[in-house]
């Protein structure tokens, strides 16, 4: 039996990676306006938050790369594998939908809380804290959805429908695609646990996070 590998090229799939494209940025949009609804008390206590992780990140030295890598790349796999399980389960696409706009979320709220709280210096420390392995994130995960649209869309065109197509090829396909994306999913682990505590070994005493009044 040929193994025929999903072909994921932007120019055979462009709708399909424009719509997931365009769930992110508003899920973007979303995370911002979200961002400044909070309250007074929350955006202190989100600041108070972010004094104590920027104050543990500034020592380089006593940070356990270890243990960030392991919660980082565990975190990134589970919401991977939670995308490939929902394209299994053809019914759980919409679902898939959801992750990419709650991913996008997730990333307009922390760059719209920098720049609340530290102005300026709130885009420089999030270019060197997560601006990176976002850039690898984002794109791993889109990949991974729009092959889970495909092999649920191959669900049921042609199994549900035309009652005809194998099942294994496209099987083994999305699962291949899927296994790809971990594989960068583990490089960005990688940087956000080795490379990017040391960045921001740097940049922290830029914004000046020794204080709470300063992030306000």
């Amino acid at each position: 039996m040929k193994l025929r590998l999903w072909n994921m090229s932007a120019r055979d799939n462009l709708n399909l990676y424009v719509f997931m494209g365009v769930l992110v940025v508003v899920g973007a949009v979303f995370g911002v306006l979200l961002a400044s609804a909070l309250t007074l008390d929350q955006q202190q206590e989100l600041a108070d938050q972010m004094g104590i992780y920027m104050s543990t990140v500034r020592h380089a030295d006593q940070f356990n790369h270890a243990a960030a890598f392991w919660d980082s790349f565990l975190f990134y796999g589970k919401w991977l594998g939670l995308i490939w399980l929902l394209g299994l389960s053809v019914i759980g696409l919409p679902l898939v939908l959801v992750l990419d706009f709650l991913k996008g979320m997730l990333i307009g709220f922390a760059v719209a809380l920098l720049v609340q709280q530290l102005a300026w210096k709130g885009v420089f420390f999030f270019m060197a804290s997560t601006a990176f392995q976002n850039a690898i994130v984002v794109p791993a995960l889109v990949i991974a959805s729009v092959s889970a649209s495909r092999f649920a869309y191959f669900i049921v065109r042609e199994r549900l429908f035309r009652r005809k197509g194998q099942l294994l090829p496209p099987f083994l396909a999305h699962t291949a695609v899927t296994g790809l994306m971990l594989v960068l999913l583990l490089c960005a682990s990688l940087y956000e646990a080795f490379v990017a505590p040391l960045l921001l070994a740097h940049v922290t005493p830029v914004v000046d996070p020794s204080v709470t009044d300063a992030l306000r």
